[in-house]
């Protein structure tokens, strides 16, 4: 194929690309890597060169698109094969709203989220109990409460859909005050629960909470961001996952983890009151 063929049909399919993105051309740049004028020149009709390699990767990896179609070699879309890495390791600093991980949560809008949380979810945790897992971990107060509070807004908004599954006896045991939880006044794990029950039942459906019975079940605590990858949590950093096969068979997993769970999303608020009224007693 001629070179100025490509090129059109490069700048065809870019201007398919720019006509279904929701923002302006500046946010179209930035997303894909560079500036408002670089993206003038490639859409320009006087222009016969194709972008470096690194820009073209980073068009078919934020659109979904395969490089096959964007070169206009192709009239099937669809990715054939992995753009990333199969594999990264991002550390967890910062605060959250600057983080890769609260980037994948926006890319993943208008998609599942599938999530088994390491303890208490994120975003139903209370003030004080944010303050008594930040001091006993050694982690940033600030950092934590930014996550909450992050969650708790995108979870509220009417295109999200996450799916929570985690044990039944994580729950338990707070209650007890019992594991990481021991010295946790009974006023507090009353108050965490009590907030728990509120939030899980103002959120539904949007946001469901399944709970399963640990001693038949395992899980590492682990997010899967629709069909673009899963972020395994192992401390202060995470395990990337991006490769296609990888994402489906951990969402097997997480599916087998709903088909177990012994309490569903219309009966998690009230087992959480349950636990509030029975602490102490």
């Amino acid at each position: 194929m001629d070179k100025r063929d490509l090129s059109s049909l490069f700048r065809e399919r870019l201007k398919v690309l720019l006509q279904r993105f929701s923002g302006n051309q500046s946010s179209f740049a930035a997303a894909i890597g560079i500036d408002r004028s670089a993206l003038s020149q490639m859409l320009s009709d006087a222009s016969t060169r194709l972008p470096r390699a690194e820009t073209l990767m980073a068009i078919a990896e934020v659109h979904r698109v395969s490089l096959d179609w964007l070169l206009g070699l192709s009239r099937d879309e669809a990715l054939t094969g992995e753009i990333r890495a199969s594999l990264e390791i991002e550390e967890s600093v910062g605060g959250f709203d600057t983080t890769l991980l609260a980037k994948w949560h926006a890319e993943a809008v208008g998609t599942k989220i599938r999530y088994v949380p390491a303890g208490i979810p994120d975003l139903l945790r209370t003030e004080a109990l944010i303050d008594y897992e930040a001091a006993i971990m050694n982690r940033s107060r600030a950092a934590q409460a930014g996550e909450t509070r992050y969650r708790i807004d995108y979870n509220r908004r009417p295109e999200t859909d996450m799916e929570v599954c985690m044990p039944l006896h994580t729950l338990e045991i707070f209650a007890r005050g019992l594991g990481v939880w021991t010295g946790v006044p009974e006023a507090l794990r009353r108050e965490q629960l009590a907030h728990m029950a509120r939030l899980v039942d103002e959120l539904y459906p949007t946001f469901r909470l399944f709970l399963y019975d640990g001693r038949t079940r395992y899980s590492v605590p682990y997010t899967i961001f629709g069909p673009f990858r899963v972020a395994v949590y192992v401390g202060d950093m995470y395990l990337v996952l991006n490769a296609t096969q990888t994402v489906q068979a951990l969402t097997r997993h997480f599916d087998n983890l709903i088909r177990a769970a012994e309490i569903n999303p219309h009966e998690a608020a009230a087992f959480a009151a349950g636990l509030a009224d029975r602490v102490g007693a």
